[in-house]
């Protein structure tokens, strides 16, 4: 007898399977318009407003994602001891998940979201190896227990950080690992604040264990397909894409950010064209941009 429950296939089988994924929208835009302070912690949401997080992930998964991010960004202790909850690390990680998931269907994902220390690593930094190796270790690992189905480590700008990161979250979740660089458009081309080229994070990136790669935050949709392109041809390995609504300005004392989901979803079109794998949002899009997303590439052929 056929199942009527088949089996959820793990991110990296969907995705061999030639699907384009839908990925979720910003998350911290969207907790700035339900109710975090400016300067507040996004994580402790997780404790202090679970109905807002699980709302969120529902947000997301309604309009259209196959896969949500976790509300754990900066969820390390080197990140939480800012704010001073360096002792509620593994507390915040393990919430974020598990509210995620609470709203996940069954062939939903939610993927763990690691974002940078916010420390240099030594001698550049005061921060030695194994000090950042254990900081992420108990990042991932309560993601891990909280349930998430892979790790992002995103936003990143030192190839030696996110090689750390990636090697860390393997050995102590054998997870998925996606990795994600941002980048900056000079006179040059395209560099991280550490001066990484989208060419050389492709290969370094591999090289270094992660399952899915790619770029996130810092740009508008068209410079993204510049990026998508160019570390398209440095690797084979799957890509994800997640841009912002573009550069924001403030306008009457808002924020706004000017790419609307209408032009976003043309241009997202020409990302998985590029062979992009993963497609979402980052700062300034919200479930709007992800539902004309979904409409677009759910209806094509």
């Amino acid at each position: 007898m056929e199942s009527k429950n088949p089996r959820k296939l793990t991110l990296l089988e969907a995705i061999s399977e030639n699907r384009v994924m839908i990925s979720d929208g910003a998350t911290g835009t969207y907790l700035q318009t339900h109710g975090l302070e400016p300067g507040g912690c996004p994580e402790e949401f997780n404790s202090s407003n679970p109905g807002i997080i699980s709302q969120m992930a529902n947000d997301y998964f309604n309009a259209g994602s196959d896969l949500v991010l976790t509300n754990s960004f900066g969820g390390s202790k080197f990140m939480q001891k800012k704010y001073g909850h360096g002792d509620k690390v593994a507390e915040f990680n393990r919430l974020s998940a598990t509210h995620a998931k609470s709203v996940a269907g069954p062939q939903n994902y939610v993927v763990g979201s690691v974002g940078p220390t916010g420390e240099f690593l030594a001698p550049l930094g005061d921060v030695s190896e194994k000090e950042m190796c254990l900081a992420f270790e108990e990042q991932m690992v309560a993601l891990k227990e909280g349930g998430v189905d892979a790790i992002i480590i995103e936003t990143m700008t030192a190839i030696e950080e996110i090689s750390l990161a990636i090697r860390v979250a393997k050995e102590s979740t054998n997870l998925p690992v996606i990795a994600t660089m941002v980048f900056d458009k000079g006179p040059r081309g395209f560099f991280t604040m550490m001066g990484i080229t989208p060419e050389r994070a492709a290969k370094e990136l591999t090289s270094a264990g992660a399952d899915i790669i790619g770029t996130n935050c810092g740009n508008g949709i068209d410079l993204m397909i510049e990026i998508a392109q160019q570390m398209r041809e440095s690797t084979d390995k799957p890509m994800i894409v997640h841009s912002n609504a573009g550069i924001p300005t403030v306008k009457n004392g808002q924020i706004i950010y000017p790419e609307t989901p209408e032009y976003m979803t043309e241009r997202f079109v020409q990302i998985v064209e590029l062979g992009v794998n993963i497609v979402g949002g980052c700062c300034g899009t919200g479930p709007e941009h992800i539902k004309s997303l979904s409409r677009t590439l759910k209806t094509s052929p």
